[in-house]
């Protein structure tokens, strides 16, 4: 389902870095350089890497994993260079990001129903939210409709408020944050704790999410290219680290992301447990003697 065009682009979900490269391969216009080709697992060797420390957040089980990523990294030949400081934002960014988000949800919705077969009946975001209201037992039954209620007052992609609330934050994330460390620290390229540990479903509470890690939205607002590996897990839970570059050095980035996950293997294969307390650790800290 379309959520937002410039900002959520989906990008290929792979067992590998590899399988990755090759989806993107697939994927991009012809004459794009073939990223399958650029793999080396050497790639790391004396490059500049802006490790941003601002971003790891306070989860000790995170940052310990992050810390033997950096480990594995710089073993690569890797140099790693610390930014503590977290660039500023223009007032009103969010404000602006969740905005572009309403405008172009309803814009991808709508052109996507538009295309659907006869046999699809709902064919604009309106029609699906009427849908969701006669039955509402079901489809309301755990979470409400708001954000498509602000979607749905938005007005068409030509109109200025989106256009001036897209320049704005996509000048902000690309000039403002991304070229601006790269550039700032003399670096080749960024990481970070891809984000926290992923919650549990919660029903009657709804979503309920530690705090984020992680600058994963710069990459996704600005349109840069961003590779999540995986750096292993907490109590089974994968956690990963995001590599993130210049606009259109996709192939790059990838490539470094390959000789981390050649350099340290961390992927955890699922196990399909049934409750968190199949986990020895879990079971036993949570026994009732």
């Amino acid at each position: 389902v379309p959520i937002s065009v410039s900002q959520d682009t989906a990008g290929p979900m792979t067992k590998t870095v590899t399988g990755a490269a090759m989806m993107f391969d697939a994927m991009v216009e012809p004459g794009t350089p073939v990223a399958t080709d650029q793999l080396d697992a050497a790639s790391l060797q004396d490059r500049r890497v802006g490790v941003l420390r601002y971003a790891t957040g306070s989860n000790n089980d995170i940052k310990t994993l992050f810390d033997v990523a950096l480990n594995d990294i710089e073993k690569a030949g890797a140099i790693l260079v610390d930014i503590e400081t977290e660039p500023d934002l223009p007032d009103g960014f969010w404000g602006d990001a969740f905005a572009v988000l309403q405008y172009e949800f309803k814009d991808g919705l709508n052109t996507y129903l538009s295309l659907t077969p006869d046999t699809v009946t709902t064919k604009t975001l309106a029609e699906v939210m009427a849908f969701n209201e006669v039955n509402a037992e079901v489809e309301l039954a755990l979470f409400d409709q708001s954000i498509m209620d602000l979607s749905e007052a938005r007005g068409p992609l030509t109109e200025q408020a989106y256009i001036d609330a897209l320049t704005k934050i996509q000048t902000a994330t690309r000039t403002g944050v991304l070229d601006k460390l790269l550039a700032d620290y003399g670096v080749d390229l960024l990481i970070a704790p891809s984000g926290p540990v992923a919650s549990r479903i919660d029903p009657i509470n709804g979503d309920v999410w530690p705090n984020w890690v992680g600058a994963g939205s710069m990459a996704a607002i600005s349109g840069y290219p961003h590779t999540t590996v995986p750096m292993g897990d907490v109590h089974g839970v994968p956690v990963g680290v995001s590599f993130m570059g210049a606009a259109n050095s996709d192939a790059d980035i990838l490539s470094a992301a390959f000789a981390y996950e050649q350099a340290s293997q961390k992927r955890v294969d699922p196990k399909y447990l049934e409750t968190a307390l199949d986990r020895d650790e879990i079971k036993a800290a949570m026994e009732v003697n």
